[in-house]
């Protein structure tokens, strides 16, 4: 497996996931090396190449060039970069052993993907967590936007077999990049709940200290809370244009918000015009036990994305227990079955968003129930053990196709997904 975040490095959801499915595949008495990278910022010579054994994975993190690239800047650059690095670090491995297949975990890691498949000829399986032209509702209108899709595109219809997060996401990437919806395969993102379980926190009690923004009485005003990036298609930015509202209906409730991204002093702004900053409080990053605590104490998790290929957090609140109130974008409307083990509303819909919130705040007794649903559901349909025998499947059948010349894609002038 390739990864460009793997832990202790983890920036999302796909370092958790990678890490999950990897671990699986190995309790279940797979040989699995991942191949991951040491923090940004560092070099080979700060950081160098190492292969250990971590939770029965083995795990080579490789170190950066010396070329002064940053992932921010220099996005491609550094990707290809990465890919180098890869190719090289692995190479040494494939003299004395020989992977039944590759399986690349988004577009970063495409390069050194194709790479390595091709050198020990074997099936290339792609994961697809996302789409930059998803991530940026439709357009590709700017130079990197092209170029990150076009190497989606490549990685796509490079691979021998593809895999998506949800049925959304089949029909999303079969769309995108010319495939079969048939030669799409969807296996859902897992959890494993127990790993959520804060002991014996009881909802609506007092949070330790360690966490400043938690309740500090059982009887105090609801509080709701978002988990994850801080990015425009998250749709946090809905979520505080709702809050006027929902605090009309319930006088005091407040907004924690737990995460960082590049929209966070957009979104302080957002919440200064909408006059409810005082009843926002950003977080910023908070290490899983403290989210357990903001979960255990919140009367709603609110996750308003306005693009979301599945929707990972969603199973941590639920492992959590926390009422859940979402957006039915992408993989959202899959995980979160409205009234019964959630509650939904359309993408970018504020007025939708407030009354689920309210309807969620004004029936404690039914959230609750819904949020029982919602945990029950985890042990069945997002299991690991589960996941990581339905990957095993699709490795099993994957088989190396004949090298493939593949042209540049062509870019559409106008929106991909027809939007205006």
């Amino acid at each position: 497996m390739l990864s460009w975040e793997y832990p202790p490095v983890v920036v999302g959801g796909l370092g958790r996931h990678v890490h999950a499915l990897a671990t699986s595949l190995a309790d279940a008495g797979h040989d699995v090396v991942v191949v991951a990278r040491h923090p940004a910022g560092t070099d080979a010579e700060t950081h160098p190449t190492t292969l250990e054994r971590a939770d029965g994975v083995r795990v080579l993190r490789v170190g950066e060039d010396p070329p002064h690239l940053e992932f921010v800047r220099d996005l491609v650059a550094w990707t290809l970069g990465l890919g180098h690095a890869m190719v090289r670090g692995t190479a040494p491995l494939l003299r004395e052993w020989t992977p039944d297949v590759v399986h690349a975990h988004d577009w970063l890691v495409a390069h050194a993907a194709v790479a390595l498949a091709e050198l020990a000829g074997v099936p290339l399986v792609a994961t697809v967590h996302a789409t930059e032209a998803g991530r940026h509702g439709g357009w590709l209108s700017q130079p990197l936007n092209q170029q990150v899709h076009s190497v989606e595109w490549w990685l796509a219809r490079r691979a021998d077999r593809v895999v998506t997060c949800s049925e959304s996401m089949r029909a999303e990437v079969a769309g995108l990049f010319d495939l079969d919806p048939d030669d799409v395969t969807v296996i859902h993102n897992g959890i494993d709940p127990a790993g959520w379980v804060r002991g014996t926190q009881r909802r609506g009690a007092a949070a330790p200290e360690a966490h400043p923004g938690a309740p500090t009485r059982p009887d105090g005003p609801p509080t709701l809370l978002y988990l994850g990036r801080l990015e425009w298609e998250k749709g946090v930015h809905d979520l505080v244009a709702a809050l006027p509202a929902i605090r009309r209906a319930h006088p005091g409730t407040r907004l924690l918000v737990a995460g960082t991204g590049s929209c966070g002093d957009w979104l302080a702004e957002r919440a200064r015009a909408a006059r409810v900053r005082r009843s926002v409080q950003l977080l910023g990053h908070v290490d899983d036990a403290v989210l357990r605590d903001l979960l255990a104490t919140a009367d709603a998790a609110v996750l308003p994305s306005r693009y979301e290929p599945f929707g990972i957090t969603a199973l941590e609140a639920a492992a959590a227990g926390a009422p859940l109130v979402a957006s039915r974008a992408g993989g959202l409307g899959e995980v979160v079955v409205d009234g019964v083990t959630g509650l939904s509303f359309d993408p970018g819909d504020v007025p939708g968003l407030a009354a689920a919130v309210i309807r969620c705040l004004d029936d404690p007794a039914a959230a609750q129930e819904r949020a029982r649903a919602a945990r029950a559901r985890l042990d069945t349909d997002f299991a690991w053990p589960r996941i990581a025998a339905e990957t095993a499947a699709v490795y099993a059948a994957a088989t190396p196709g004949p090298p493939l010349a593949l042209g540049r894609p062509k870019i559409p002038s106008g929106n991909v997904f027809g939007l205006t």
